[in-house]
């Protein structure tokens, strides 16, 4: 049994919360009486001063948390019997058919559109209920340790140990966990590889539900983003990298500049919406998530695309063959030989997409002349 104290500090995306909320994040398997209990006897510390579960932390101080063995020794036989859910053998089925990853410390799922992560309020259907389904060979259920958007679709990490889930819990504290995503957006920015850097604060009246930019009040939050490819002026595929993991974040950050994400009427309102055979569901995926395995080496898993995605790249004429470059920010993407030629591509075809959109757009004003 471990008698060594840890030590954790605070990071930027965590600033303001509650120390209880700290916990759930980044240490699941210390239950609220756990923590409320050290607090009372004075083993719960931040930046050497007593602490309560209520008191909120700010970037950069110090968390001291009792020995994690001792911890998990003594509140054993406090925990309740989780109620294990009954899953039909179609939901097993789905579950497991969900499933593009899998060793003994983790599973990656390509969660589908329109399926929550989590239950919650009228919400029956969702990830955690069908992790039972997903225990394979271990005895014990596998635990959430990031969340998608109801909406949002693509890879979402699942740890299958407790010791997994602690070691995923700090990677996405920590940012050393890397996150792609793919959009489809409205217009084209006129910056084609950029980053954002706006705070973002829960918007007063939506009962929290919506986040809007707030410089004031804010937390800070960026977002690297790329323009794989344009349809004209009406729409571009772009490539986006979240820095910070703030509630809606890219859809937030990509509305704000103009540009929100095509079927996101929450955040863009009807100019999300474009017309013809577009779809109207969101086109926001989690394409590819590379986090250090707890044992030795890398997970690096990508996630094809829904239909309705595939359907849209399809219908505006993008080439799949300019998207999977997948650039994680250790280089930036423009100063990369593969890079250049793939901005070279990307620009000679959307020049010819523009000189045939004015083609025909010449052509049928001489027909209605006509």
């Amino acid at each position: 049994m471990s008698n060594d104290v840890r030590q954790f500090t605070v990071a930027s995306d965590d600033d303001g919360i509650r120390l209880d909320r700290w916990f759930k994040r980044h240490l699941p398997d210390s239950s609220f009486n756990l923590v409320s209990r050290w607090a009372r006897t004075g083993q719960l510390r931040v930046d050497g001063a007593r602490a309560t579960p209520g008191d909120r932390v700010q970037t950069g101080q110090v968390i001291r948390v009792p020995p994690a063995d001792a911890a998990i020794a003594k509140t054993a036989s406090e925990r309740p019997t989780r109620k294990v859910s009954t899953l039909t053998e179609d939901e097993i089925e789905f579950a497991q058919s969900l499933v593009i990853y899998k060793d003994d410390a983790a599973i990656v799922i390509n969660k589908p559109p329109g399926l929550a992560t989590q239950g919650g309020t009228g919400t029956t259907e969702h990830i955690d209920k069908l992790l039972d389904a997903l225990n394979y060979e271990l005895k014990g259920r596998p635990k959430l340790v990031h969340r998608l958007d109801k909406d949002t679709s693509g890879a979402l990490l699942v740890a299958r140990t407790p010791k997994a889930a602690a070691h995923f819990a700090t990677s996405f504290s920590s940012r050393t966990a890397r996150k792609v995503y793919w959009a489809i957006v409205v217009g084209v920015p006129e910056v084609h590889d950029g980053m954002i850097e706006l705070p973002i604060a829960k918007q007063p009246g939506s009962g929290g539900e919506k986040m809007h930019v707030d410089e004031k009040e804010g937390s800070p939050a960026r977002t690297r983003y790329r323009v794989i490819e344009r349809a004209g002026n009406a729409a571009a595929w772009v490539e986006l990298q979240p820095y910070t993991g703030r509630t809606h974040q890219l859809r937030v950050h990509m509305a704000a500049i103009g540009h929100p994400i095509v079927g996101d009427g929450k955040y863009g309102g009807k100019a999300s919406f474009l017309t013809g055979t577009v779809s109207r569901k969101m086109h926001l995926h989690a394409r590819r998530i590379r986090v250090d395995h707890p044992i030795d080496g890398q997970i690096d898993v990508t996630a094809e695309l829904p239909p309705h995605f595939a359907e849209t790249i399809d219908d505006l004429g993008f080439d799949m063959e300019l998207a999977d470059v997948l650039v994680l920010d250790e280089v930036k993407f423009s100063q990369t030989p593969e890079g250049k030629r793939r901005a070279a591509l990307n620009k000679a075809k959307s020049a010819r997409k523009e000189r045939k959109g004015e083609r025909r757009s010449r052509g049928q004003e001489r027909k209605g002349a006509r």
